[in-house]
């Protein structure tokens, strides 16, 4: 496996390593080395949020995983970076050279692909093989469409008993917003349901994209709504654990790019300051 660049914070690509499932990453939110799962190398999603970085995104779901080179792929890197000199031909810094989580993330929803909970099983066999269990982070990053499909509920309670977490998508709490951002046709309560059974399944997290559009942030009457949203999710003990808040780091590959640009440090501190008014705890990436 050779490096044909140096890693960065910047650069996700999915195809760095050359694998067709596993990917190495520099996580801002990790503070270090990711290896990134990714189920839909067809570029194929059924959610078109309008911050994605995918390259030629296309509406669809997850192929066929062939798990058993997903998990040749997995053991292969682990190997390469545990054994080899990885961190030397990607050029990595000294600060950054620990494997910090495997993330099942990659280009589109993961929890479409029919051979999830074989994916899981797959991914404690080989963490165990090189002795990581209960060592690394195990991070599941969805948009909770499949949340209630039976084989995922059972695959989240695997992942959980893992030490597993889950990233939920929540960047709207309003339908509007939601069909701006996401290009989902979706009624907030039918994503607090979502929540509520992802939450109960596996320790959950929310994950909020902050950006302004047009030259403008999200609406006060869209923040209200979202705030109220997390106190209704609080008030009736919905085990959520908290926010995890994050700015534009790279461009946008959707049409809606040009119309897209970072909000400063503080919109997103004095936003995460307002949750946590709200009783969740915040994590903030800008």
């Amino acid at each position: 496996m050779s490096a044909s660049h140096r890693l960065s914070v910047s650069d996700h690509s999915r195809d760095s390593a050359g694998l067709r499932y596993v990917y190495p990453v520099l996580s801002r939110r990790a503070g270090g080395l990711s290896l990134g799962i990714n189920l839909n190398p067809n570029n194929a999603c059924n959610w078109r949020c309008i911050y994605c970085q995918v390259p030629d995104l296309r509406r669809g779901g997850a192929p066929a995983v062939d798990v058993v080179l997903l998990s040749r792929e997995l053991e292969g890197l682990l190997a390469d970076v545990l054994e080899g000199d990885f961190f030397e031909r990607y050029g990595v810094p000294d600060d950054q050279r620990r494997i910090r989580d495997i993330a099942i993330s990659g280009n589109g929803e993961p929890t479409g692909a029919a051979e999830f909970e074989q994916v899981i099983a797959a991914i404690e066999k080989v963490t165990e093989r090189f002795g990581l269990s209960g060592r690394i982070g195990l991070v599941l990053i969805t948009n909770g469409s499949g949340i209630e499909r039976l084989p995922v509920q059972q695959g989240l309670r695997h992942w959980a008993a893992l030490g597993g977490e889950v990233w939920f998508k929540l960047d709207s709490a309003t339908e509007a917003g939601i069909r701006r951002i996401n290009n989902v046709h979706l009624e907030p309560q039918t994503v607090r349901r979502r929540i509520a059974a992802c939450a109960k399944l596996c320790p959950t997290w929310l994950q909020t994209c902050l950006f302004a559009l047009d030259g403008a942030p999200s609406s006060a009457p869209e923040q209200e709504a979202y705030l109220a949203f997390l106190s209704g999710l609080v008030c009736d003990g919905i085990p959520v654990r908290g926010v995890l808040l994050y700015g534009l780091a790279r461009p946008s590959l959707q049409p809606e790019s040009s119309r897209l640009a970072r909000l400063p440090a503080e919109a997103l501190e004095a936003f995460g300051a307002a949750i946590r008014e709200r009783g969740l705890a915040v994590r903030i990436t800008p």
